[in-house]
């Protein structure tokens, strides 16, 4: 290049870089920004003067975590086993974990207790362990129990204490009532099949488990222990009925776990005055139409003798495989108007199939809130009917992860959920199949890894708002839900601008 040519091309550049952007620019880019802010979950909360200073602190450590060597720690592209011990080193997920969080209501009865809690259950009189095919069921009886065995019925109080340790066998036994892996390496359930099936083993141990009424009284208990302690003050449980059993090994009828929950529940309120309550949601597999059928009916009876206790009626297993809810169609349009649905949609990848379709029934058939909803954002118009009928959506990032639809959290639909102010309310799903708390590691993630940088307290705060607004309590039960919230939020706002460790440089 002549110098000539050089030197045009030179005052080009600096012209251009030094041109005048006209005011009115910076204000349409602002105001840009400002409604996106102001549209998204959270941007039409107000923050007093002791939310805004706990919010800066909050903000200060989450910036501070989101950009400096702890991000190599926590990598939200890799799974969340891979970092799920350094969450509790962060001083925000230690705000978020003080956090009340109102309702909790999207879990499943069977796998909510971490294994550390479950394996004090084993020591148990009169336990007896199956180890067959790689699987584990256990049975509690006063002699051998003459149920189904491929090898042997053997006391679990024996095989300890004739193990090379107490710490082995208990390790051994851990490995059967979760499928979390405390290695901190990749998990190896790639594959969406692979890991349904493990996690349905896990399942089906925890059942043989917790089928024998003490230790199910103990099981409601010890969870709603560990709901409260993760400052949740209300749940919705969606609950397979079924018949505990005794130790004589008589059996109780399947509308006698209701009366079960109905009285422990009652008991730990008794210990815990400003827990507010539970109420369940009734599931059936999908499965043959008789037996959807006869669930159906007993929720709807149900209903009528203990409407304090049940919300509605769920169909529920693995969507990709299962059968779509025009399968029972005319059963569950039969009964709309009697009872709330809950249903299970768009927990799928399959875009355009039946079971990606759903989503469709779901809205049609009145669905007060949909589980999961993952599959959403791929239907517009679908997305469009969920805002205008104010449907919720009940969004369970981990278990996504964990169960496979979704290897890098980062990419969740949850985040366009968030930016379009959608009725979105966090979950959990199934937590301790992963060893992970009700509620607090779910928040954490959808705040450091899914929702935008900008994203604060008032995001966190409309979340926990909105269990409470699309809970399925009465009016009385939600004004109740929301003066104990209120108090608590203050309490916590308080402890927040007040906690020493948390004003560290």
């Amino acid at each position: 290049m002549d110098t000539a040519v050089f030197c045009v091309t030179l005052c080009l550049l600096i012209n251009a870089n030094t041109a005048d952007v006209p005011t009115k620019y910076y204000q349409e880019r602002s105001a840009l920004l400002a409604e996106e802010i102001h549209t998204a979950v959270g941007g039409k909360v107000s923050l007093n003067e002791n939310e805004t200073i706990a919010n800066n602190i909050l903000m200060k450590w989450k910036e501070k975590e989101l950009s400096n060597s702890n991000a190599q720690r926590i990598n939200f592209a890799k799974h969340y086993f891979t970092y799920k011990k350094d969450i509790e080193k962060s001083k925000v997920y230690k705000i978020i974990r003080k956090m009340p969080k109102g309702g909790l209501l999207h879990v499943h009865s069977t796998l909510l207790l971490n294994e550390d809690v479950l394996i004090q259950f084993t020591y148990e009189d009169y336990l007896y362990a199956c180890f067959a095919n790689n699987d584990l069921s256990f049975y509690y009886a006063t002699k051998t129990p003459d149920q189904p065995c491929a090898t042997k019925w053997e006391l679990v109080s024996e095989l300890r204490n004739n193990a090379s340790s107490t710490e082995a066998f208990d390790t051994q036994l851990k490995q059967y009532l979760t499928i979390y892996n405390d290695k901190g390496v990749d998990c190896d359930y790639q594959d969406m099949n692979a890991v349904w099936q493990r996690f349905s083993k896990v399942g089906k141990t925890m059942g043989s488990l917790i089928s024998y009424r003490p230790i199910r009284e103990r099981y409601c208990y010890e969870t709603l222990k560990q709901f409260y302690n993760d400052n949740i003050m209300y749940a919705e449980i969606r609950i397979s009925l079924y018949g505990v059993y005794e130790l004589d090994g008589s059996k109780h009828t399947k509308e006698y776990m209701v009366e079960l929950y109905k009285n422990t529940t009652a008991k730990f309120i008794e210990d815990h005055p400003d827990f507010v309550g539970v109420k369940l949601i009734v599931t059936q597999s999908k499965s043959r139409f008789e037996s959807v059928l006869a669930a159906l009916n007993m929720t709807r009876r149900l209903k009528v003798e203990m409407p304090d206790m049940i919300a509605g009626f769920d169909l529920v297993g693995q969507e990709n495989t299962g059968k779509p809810l025009t399968e029972y169609l005319p059963i569950l349009y039969e009964a709309k108007d009697e009872i709330n649905y809950y249903f299970h949609a768009g927990e799928t990848n399959l875009s355009g199939t039946a079971v990606d379709e759903n989503l469709v029934d779901a809205i049609l058939l009145g669905s007060k809130r949909i589980g999961h909803g993952y599959a959403l954002t791929k239907h517009p118009s679908l997305m469009s009917a969920v805002m205008k009928k104010d449907i919720a959506l009940e969004v369970n990032v981990i278990s996504n992860v964990v169960l496979s639809l979704v290897h890098d959290v980062r990419n969740h639909p949850l985040a366009s959920y968030l930016a379009m102010g959608a009725p979105v309310v966090l979950s959990s799903d199934d937590p301790g199949a992963w060893s992970a708390e009700p509620l607090s590691h779910d928040f954490f993630v959808a705040f450091m890894g899914v929702a935008s940088k900008h994203a604060d307290l008032r995001m966190l705060k409309q979340l926990a708002l909105n269990s409470i607004t699309y809970s399925a309590l009465d009016d009385e039960g939600k004004a109740r839900l929301l003066k104990v919230f209120n108090e608590r939020w203050d309490r916590f706002v308080r402890d927040v601008i007040t906690d020493v460790s948390l004003l560290e440089s």
